[in-house]
């Protein structure tokens, strides 16, 4: 029977063995990343995997040449590996454009170049307006902020979604089955690709992170509130305002980006540190009411995490 498997996963080294697994089961995998003209060079061992990475910006560096491994040992399979993420393919089209010299107004209305270099210029403009915000304003204007840039994020977040959902699904013709990378802020991808796919091919969720926590005895799942509140705008881009569940949201993630682990931690893989760090990290924040991460916002936001870790912890305990 066809199948098309959408992995949701995290781009940390611990869940590479769990999401190499699940693209054994295929023939192809298509990879969430835009297309490199060496890949297949780098695949083929025709060229290191550092020299492969070494042009490219890679936010997890630990992560991406673990998976660069991964795949080499997929190809070798005889398992098609494919990249495929037409909105980054058009943004980075569009930072050529640039380089050499063009301007927005170079780029054509009503064309999928000028709908990418929106989305992208109106998020980007709405992530560095609440950084200026959440350093040196108050917290309603810092809440008020990230509620503007979730808005702004899950707009683009739908037209990736929507644009890969088509690519994959006009590739989709010679697999019998396929395995298809995804972050877990993708979720809209799934009734995307659906749509696409129209009852021809079945298509079925995976969340390796439910594995990794049952391995380690928690329960709970690794969607921030952050992500929650994109989320939230991805799948009901119509809705109207700021409710209290969205100002509840926005609060809880002003107190969570502090506290979260920001570096890429690559050993103890088998304990799942960045889940742990995360499940902890999500508890500690759930516990807030607006109220507390007002108290709490002016008193971390310039601390170090380890610090800003304490504060909330010993705040808690003086609450109980």
């Amino acid at each position: 029977m066809r199948q098309a498997t959408i992995v949701f996963t995290t781009h940390r080294p611990e869940m590479i063995p769990l999401t190499r697994e699940l693209m054994e089961r295929h023939e192809a995998v298509f990879l969430e990343e835009p297309p490199e003209p060496e890949f297949s060079d780098m695949l083929a061992r025709r060229l290191s995997i550092d020299e492969y990475l070494r042009p490219i910006d890679v936010e997890y560096p630990e992560f991406s040449r673990s998976m660069c491994r991964q795949e080499r040992r997929l190809y070798d399979r005889g398992i098609a590996i494919i990249q495929v993420e037409p909105f980054l393919e058009e943004l980075m089209a569009i930072h050529e454009l640039f380089a050499n010299g063009y301007g927005p107004e170079d780029i054509k209305p009503q064309t999928l170049r000028h709908a990418v270099y929106v989305r992208e210029k109106n998020a980007t403009g709405a992530l560095l307006s609440y950084y200026r915000t959440v350093m040196t304003k108050s917290f309603d204007e810092s809440v008020s902020a990230i509620l503007a840039f979730a808005r702004q994020d899950a707009a683009r977040f739908r037209l990736r979604d929507k644009l890969r959902a088509i690519a994959i699904a006009n590739r989709m013709g010679p697999y019998q089955n396929a395995c298809i990378e995804a972050g877990v802020i993708h979720y809209g991808l799934y009734p995307m690709l659906k749509k696409q796919l129209n009852g021809k091919i079945p298509v079925k969720p995976v969340f390796p992170a439910r594995r990794a926590i049952a391995q380690i005895g928690q329960k709970g799942h690794v969607y921030g509130p952050g992500d929650q509140l994109t989320l939230l705008f991805i799948l009901h881009p119509r809705a109207a305002g700021f409710g209290q569940r969205e100002t509840l949201l926005a609060a809880r993630s002003l107190v969570y980006a502090k506290l979260i682990t920001k570096e890429e931690i690559s050993g103890d893989l088998d304990t799942f540190p960045h889940i742990r760090n995360e499940l902890e990290t999500i508890a500690l924040v759930n516990s807030l009411s607006i109220a507390d991460c007002r108290r709490l916002f002016p008193e971390i936001r310039r601390r170090p995490t380890a610090e800003a870790v304490e504060i909330v912890r010993d705040y808690q305990a003086a609450r109980t």
